[in-house]
C-alpha cells in the first residue's frame, strides 16, 4: 500500500505531480538538488490552489493540509518512500544513477516510476537493482488538469508494480492506461504526425501557422499543433521526435523536422521562453 509518495525534480512536471500526490492525500516528499526550484515549485503549488478556491474548489483549510503533507529537499538521503517518480532531465543514464541511488537507501518494495515521454522503461530498468519494481507513469502538462496517464510496462516490470500504479492513479483522479514499453508509448507515437504533417505544411509553403492551428481547433481538437509544441516546450517535443524517430530505423515520415530544430537552436522553446511559433511576451496567446 503507498502512503508516502517521493516526486524527484521541481520543474513544471515534478511540481504538478508534487502538487497532485499531496491533493490525493498522501504523504510528499519533493526532491531536487537546486533549493531555488523547490522554493518556486512551492510557490507554484499555492498558486494553483489559490485559483481552486477562488473557484470554490477547495477550501483555505483543505489548502493548508494539502501543504502540510509536501516535504522539500535537496537531501537523497530524505527520500525515503513507497513510491518515487522521477521527473528530472530526459536522459536514461542519469534517470538510471538516480533510482540506483535511492534503491540503496529505500525499502526492498519501493517501485521506482519514470515520468518519461520517449524513453525505454526496458532500457531504464535493465539498469536498476530491481528492475521488476520500475516501470513508466507518464503524466502530460500541466498535470494538475490533465486526466490522461500512461503506465508503462517493461519486459521485465512485475504484474503487482503496475497494479499499485493504476490505484494510485486513480487515487490522484486520473484516468490510467496501460501498454506496453514501445517507442513513444501510445500518446507520442499517435501524436507525431500531428505536428510533423503541420511543419511541413509549412516548410512547403502551402499555408501559414495560425490558419493551422485554428482548422484544426475548429474541427474539435482542443489545440493547435503549433500551439501546443510552443506549451510542451520546442526543446521536449523536437527531442521525443528524434528518439521515436530513431527507435523505429529513421522512416522518412517520422523525420524529425528541421524548422522545429532551428527553433531549438535558436532558444525559442515556446511559453517557457516567451517565444516559439507565437510570441507570447507580446500576444500572451
Amino acid at each position: 500500500m503507498i502512503k508516502t509518495i517521493c516526486v524527484c525534480g521541481a520543474g513544471t512536471m515534478g511540481s504538478g505531480i508534487a502538487q497532485l500526490a499531496a491533493q490525493a492525500g498522501f504523504s510528499t516528499i519533493h526532491y531536487d538538488l537546486d533549493p531555488a526550484m523547490l522554493k518556486k515549485s512551492r510557490l507554484s503549488i499555492e498558486s494553483n490552489f489559490d485559483k481552486l478556491i477562488s473557484k470554490e474548489r477547495m477550501s483555505a483549510t483543505d489548502k493548508q493540509k494539502c501543504m502540510d503533507r509536501i516535504v522539500l529537499t535537496s537531501e537523497l538521503r530524505d527520500c525515503i518512500a513507497d513510491l518515487v517518480i522521477e521527473a528530472i532531465v530526459e536522459q536514461q543514464q542519469v534517470k538510471a544513477e538516480l533510482f540506483n541511488a535511492l534503491a540503496a537507501i529505500n525499502f526492498p518494495e519501493t517501485i521506482f516510476a519514470s515520468n518519461t515521454s520517449s524513453l525505454s522503461i526496458t532500457g531504464l530498468a535493465k539498469q536498476i537493482k530491481h528492475p521488476g519494481r520500475v516501470a513508466g507513469m507518464h503524466f502530460f502538462n500541466p498535470a494538475p488538469l490533465m486526466k490522461l496517464v500512461e503506465i508503462v510496462s517493461g519486459e521485465q516490470t512485475e504484474p503487482d508494480t503496475i497494479q499499485t500504479l493504476l490505484a494510485v492513479a486513480k487515487q490522484m483522479g486520473k484516468t490510467p492506461v496501460v501498454c506496453k514499453d514501445a517507442p513513444g508509448f501510445i500518446v507520442n507515437r499517435v501524436a507525431r504526425p500531428y505536428y510533423l504533417e503541420a511543419m511541413q505544411l509549412i516548410e512547403q509553403g502551402l499555408t501559414d501557422i495560425k490558419t493551422i492551428d485554428r482548422v484544426m481547433e475548429a474541427t474539435g481538437f482542443k489545440m493547435g499543433p503549433f500551439a501546443l509544441m510552443d506549451l510542451i516546450g520546442m526543446d521536449i517535443n523536437y527531442n521525443v521526435s528524434n528518439i521515436v524517430w530513431e527507435a523505429l530505423g529513421k522512416p522518412e515520415r517520422l523525420r524529425p523536422s528541421a524548422i522545429q530544430k532551428q527553433k531549438v537552436d535558436a532558444g525559442e522553446l515556446g511559453r517557457k521562453t516567451g517565444k516559439g511559433f507565437y510570441d507570447h511576451v507580446q500576444s500572451g496567446k
